[in-house]
């Protein structure tokens, strides 16, 4: 009897058994400022208390334009929005034109392990509107630290990666590819299927 024994977590971790979500919960959203976008996701935006990803072939291709309209929206309502180890120093004006408000807007110097320890720290601490996060090389597990670090602070996580990580598995429940300045492709998309088109970020 004991041989037939599975660890629950084991069979998780392995995508071997599914775990569906209680009667009567329904999903939630956060408009991502982008109509043609927020028409094609379930619920009409960014799912709510979760992490999303954004894949993009290099650092510098317009990533920060498909996030500007809800950092906006957040900071306008006087949520703090955390960046953790971006590459770049963030250029006030570009923010500024962007309509954030810099006041709520939290820089966090880290590298290596600390990058998703400081990130988990931000989000599970429910006192930021969104955290945005650069974590580097890291897997399905530690990506599954940041959902659910998300899910305790009631969050908006979004972790900023590399296209070649696509091919990667992961517990994020949106993933985009930035495919050019201006374009997104959805690669999966929690509670709806993936359109098989680029998708134009224009404002609505």
């Amino acid at each position: 009897m004991n041989g037939n024994v599975v660890a629950l977590d084991a069979l998780l971790d392995e995508r071997r058994l599914w775990k569906g979500r209680a009667l009567g919960r329904a999903s939630s959203a956060q408009p991502t400022g982008h109509a043609a976008l927020d028409a094609l996701l379930p619920g009409g935006g960014w799912p709510d208390a979760a992490l999303s990803e954004v894949l993009l072939p290099a650092a510098g291709v317009g990533e920060l334009q498909v996030l500007w309209p809800t950092l906006a929206r957040l900071s306008a309502a006087g949520e703090r929005v955390a960046l953790v180890a971006p590459p770049h120093i963030p250029f006030p004006p570009a923010w500024l034109a962007a309509g954030v408000d810099l006041r709520g807007l939290v820089l966090v110097q880290a590298s290596g392990r600390d990058v998703l320890w400081a990130a988990e720290q931000c989000l599970r601490s429910g006192s930021c509107g969104a955290v945005l996060c650069w974590p580097g090389a890291v897997d399905d597990r530690a990506l599954r630290r940041l959902q659910v670090a998300a899910e305790t602070g009631q969050t908006l996580a979004f972790a900023y990666r590399a296209s070649h990580d696509a091919f990667n598995p992961s517990p994020a429940a949106l993933r985009l590819l930035l495919e050019a300045p201006g374009r997104v492709r959805v690669l999966k998309c929690r509670g709806g299927v993936a359109p098989d088109w680029a998708i134009p970020l224009a404002a609505g």
